[in-house]
């Protein structure tokens, strides 16, 4: 059983992620996940689901039961913890009424979602596998979503709480194993990275427009990834800059191109994950950014535009930058720092950008991030 907070038909980062690991693990288990009824990113029930205290399903073989909660985005702090709430109360509800299989993964954060599953998950009998994307509270201070305080103790000790009782804790990088390991040495760490299972595309020569270097991001419209003060700070001199995704900046982005009418900026809105694929293809560079440098965050997007061959230019620090430079993907520029990011973009040249390079990228993303064989390395340790 997986139990996570995300799963399509939502997009991001974490549904793709964890959809990936069912369809993986389902040739050698009978998998089942448990999930919110969809929400993210709006903080609204999708249209197909509102109205329904719970929905279950079977999709491609894997039985989905979908679970009531109080969808919320709001900054208000205690709407956003009923929300949490809300959902670890239906867990609770959903753990009474039906058997638990002897292996359950849980995906944190939530930390109060995951703490739930952890206290009532808890058996001898049972393996409890965390699964930990983001070192939160930590990442939630450095965002300054968090402060300092009484509330961040308690979070402090929630984490330490959830990561002493699990059995086994895959980490998305090498930073969470080592936050995990200077707290408890109880359970067995594995690296289980954010390795995408997509259709690896045939690359074509694609001509640059007036000499301009044609950059996309793709993703979340939100505060991490600060795209909305990138829009502002980029020398639009010798590129077009091309927006796809959602989220909380999306109106101030729209608002930002329609007041400045002669910078080469779009938005082109939400799109599926198979036809971005499919659009990705037609730009020269993606830029990955983080606001601010998020210890443990290492972004799935470099695993997934690497296997579409898509040079990178990475902005966000960290570990992130190490596979770039180490597995030569693309370009790093230091995190913060605009005017570096600028001046990088200068050397780069649409000659650069070459069929070449692209076909290196995507090999060494076939070879180097082969979701398969780190799925075959995970099975040997479930």
């Amino acid at each position: 059983m997986i139990i996570t907070s995300y799963f399509p038909p939502e997009i991001g980062a974490a549904s793709n992620r964890i959809y990936h690991l069912a369809q993986g693990l389902k040739e050698d288990y009978d998998v089942s996940v448990v999930t919110p009824l969809p929400n993210y990113p709006t903080g609204k029930i999708f249209k197909d689901y509102r109205g329904k205290a719970s929905y279950k399903t079977e999709e491609n073989g894997i039985k989905i039961n979908r679970l009531w909660l109080y969808a919320s985005v709001s900054k208000n702090k205690f709407l956003r913890l009923f929300a949490m709430l809300s959902y670890s109360f239906s867990l609770i509800w959903f753990f009474i009424w039906n058997k638990i299989p002897d292996k359950v993964i849980v995906q944190s954060p939530p930390l109060l979602v995951s703490f739930t599953c952890v206290c009532f998950l808890r058996s001898k009998k049972r393996k409890l596998i965390l699964n930990v994307s983001d070192l939160w509270p930590s990442a939630g201070l450095e965002l300054g979503a968090l402060k300092e305080n009484f509330s961040y103790k308690i979070l402090k000790k929630l984490e330490a709480f959830n990561y002493k009782k699990a059995n086994l804790i895959l980490g998305q990088s090498n930073e969470i194993l080592a936050h995990v390991k200077n707290i408890t040495n109880k359970p067995e760490l594995f690296l289980y990275r954010n390795f995408p299972e997509i259709e690896i595309p045939k690359l074509t020569e694609r001509k640059s427009h007036n000499g301009n270097i044609k950059i996309v991001y793709a993703g979340l419209l939100g505060v991490a990834q600060g795209i909305h003060r990138l829009c502002r700070e980029l020398d639009y001199e010798s590129i077009e800059f091309h927006i796809y995704g959602s989220g909380a900046e999306e109106e101030a982005i729209k608002k930002l191109i329609s007041s400045q009418n002669k910078a080469p900026l779009y938005f082109h809105g939400k799109v599926t994950r198979d036809e971005l694929h499919k659009v990705l293809l037609d730009y020269d560079l993606t830029i990955i950014p983080l606001l601010n440098r998020i210890y443990g965050s290492v972004p799935s997007k470099i695993f997934e535009y690497a296997k579409l061959g898509l040079p990178m230019l990475y902005f966000g620090g960290g570990e992130g930058e190490s596979i770039i430079e180490e597995n030569k993907l693309g370009w790093v520029a230091k995190e913060g720092d605009y005017g570096h990011l600028n001046k990088v973009l200068k050397t780069i040249t649409p000659e650069h950008l070459n069929a070449d390079l692209k076909t290196a990228i995507q090999n060494t993303a076939i070879v180097q991030f082969d979701f398969k064989k780190q799925l075959e390395a995970l099975k040997k340790v479930l």
